[in-house]
């Protein structure tokens, strides 16, 4: 029993109306018109073209299985084709049932859903199950098709919520960079191995080997150790003068002297240096391309209500818009629960009679994609947030596998970052004292990003368009602290951010910081 006091709730149990998924229960409509008056079409999507058939609730064949191409004409056909067949046939309700495979049956789920059908979509997983108990050993697109039947009719076929334009673009965007991320990290091995076959040892002169352009220039203008002993330290350092690029003497005396000791290089040296540096353009290129996209994902971000959970210390801008990307409307969560559920961020359970095992893996069917980006999240949490960095460290002196650590931890994160999606609020915890400032974090990365000004301006004011009112005094606090700086001449560089402060503060509301007077 729960003490007075105590933070525990009993938990009410749930009990189900019906033992098919709410998206895809469709007997309320079945019963109103009637089981033959309600028709059923379904789909069988491949490349190029697709197989379908018509037929009522109890499964009477209405239309054959019939062969469709993926072109305008024949698609807009097959839409008369089955609306004169219910016309014909008297149905008077229906729907379109398409398994989902790779990304061939979205083209049939757009025309449908244009042409004013429901639209279900069913796991091949299902159609499956479906097919096996009937026709086992018998794998063909009629006996797929009747298995879409029989999954539809008992509520396996689901609605799925409607693609928005911009939530689509902020999630092919985030992927796009993690993917080009992870070509980079791939460049990097490729273009170390080449240096260590050419010139071994060489890469270690240098503390920042991919941020300075010293290591490359040498490299490109003296490819051996042999051209650089004879070069010398004076010949070097004209070089990277005449090249405009910064560096420190004792960066090329270090190369020197490991020239001096080196080993020789491997056969064909000229080869795997050329082939370095040609890895290194195709990285610097994609560099660049992350640095783009990571100005979108900026501007996208502020205009979503996720731009809130850089409040929460320990997240960062690409981290939350990954959780956004991946989330999509926070309106399609009922609770936290949905999320982790959604995420498959829960054991897996096998019950049976007296048997009930509750702590099993993982389970296996779940938004993989939603999954990586939580645990990501919470990887951050660990090594940047204080509060959960001790809470870590706990669990691992207990003995806990870091794989139920990183859980526990995206578990918490599920249910803070709910509250304050859903709830349009910053950062409150507990155990926590003090929150980061989101337009300070916005500014801070458009700063390291070299973002132009006007558009710096653009995401703050789309971020002050997320924040509660109550909330303008305490993020202006940050920034007026930036713009005292800035004044008393204690900012390095351009002081352009010097021009759009006062327009963020009349934005929030909050006056300029006037320069205290000297007294003289």
């Amino acid at each position: 029993m729960a003490t007075l006091g105590s933070r525990s709730r009993p938990r009410r149990r749930r009990i189900p109306t019906s033992v098919g998924k709410p998206r895809g229960v469709l007997h309320p409509r079945v019963q109103q018109v009637g089981p033959d008056h309600f028709g059923i079409v379904c789909f069988d999507c491949a490349k190029v073209r697709s197989k379908f058939l018509l037929a009522d609730f109890y499964g009477r064949l209405l239309l054959p299985p019939t062969l469709v191409a993926h072109t305008r004409p024949a698609l807009d056909a097959a839409v008369a084709q089955i609306r004169q067949a219910f016309a014909q046939h008297q149905l008077q309700d229906g729907l379109i049932a398409i398994e989902r495979t790779g990304r061939y049956h979205r083209l049939v789920q757009r025309t449908f859903a244009a042409a004013g059908f429901e639209t279900r979509i069913l796991h091949p997983f299902v159609t499956k199950q479906y097919r096996q108990p009937v026709d086992p050993g018998n794998k063909t697109d009629d006996a797929d098709l009747a298995a879409i039947h029989r999954a539809t009719v008992t509520g396996c076929a689901l609605l799925e919520a409607t693609r928005d334009e911009a939530w689509t673009t902020l999630q092919l965007v985030i992927r796009h960079r993690r993917d080009l991320v992870e070509k980079g990290v791939a460049l990097n091995c490729q273009i170390r191995d080449h240096l260590e076959a050419a010139v071994p040892g060489y890469a270690a002169c240098f503390d920042k080997l991919w941020e300075s352009r010293v290591p490359w220039h040498l490299l490109r203008h003296y490819p051996s150790a042999a051209q650089l002993r004879t070069a010398g330290l004076t010949a070097l350092c004209h070089s990277l003068r005449q090249a405009e690029i910064r560096f420190q003497q004792r960066t090329v005396t270090a190369v020197l002297a490991w020239a001096e000791q080196a080993a020789p290089g491997d056969v064909a040296a000229s080869q795997h240096v050329r082939f370095a540096l040609e890895l290194y353009a195709d990285r610097q290129h994609k560099t660049q391309e992350i640095q783009a996209l990571e100005r979108e994902i900026a501007n996208r971000l502020a205009q979503t209500p996720y731009v809130l959970l850089l409040s929460f210390p320990g997240i960062n801008v690409v981290s939350a818009a990954d959780f956004a990307g991946e989330m999509g409307p926070i309106e399609h969560y009922a609770n936290a629960k949905s999320i982790t559920g959604r995420a498959g961020i829960r054991p897996s359970r096998y019950q049976s009679g007296n048997v009930d095992h509750s702590d099993g893996p993982l389970v296996r069917r779940c938004n993989r994609a939603l999954r990586a980006a939580i645990l990501r999240v919470a990887d951050n949490l660990i090594h940047c947030n204080h509060h959960f960095q001790v809470l870590a460290t706990g669990w691992a002196r207990q003995g806990k596998d870091p794989r139920d650590i990183h859980i526990r931890v995206g578990l918490r994160f599920s249910r803070i970052a709910f509250q304050m999606v859903a709830g349009r609020q910053v950062f409150r915890h507990p155990g926590i004292h003090g929150r980061s400032y989101i337009l300070d974090k916005l500014n801070a990365f458009h700063r390291e990003h070299d973002t132009p000004m006007p558009e710096t301006l653009r995401d703050l004011q789309a971020a002050i368009a997320q924040l509660p009112i109550r909330e303008y005094a305490a993020e202006a606090r940050p920034l007026q602290e930036e713009m005292q700086r800035i004044r008393e001449g204690r900012r390095r560089g351009p002081q352009l951010l010097g021009d759009i402060l006062p327009i963020v503060f009349a934005r929030l509301g909050v006056g300029v910081v006037q320069s205290p007077e000297s007294g003289e």
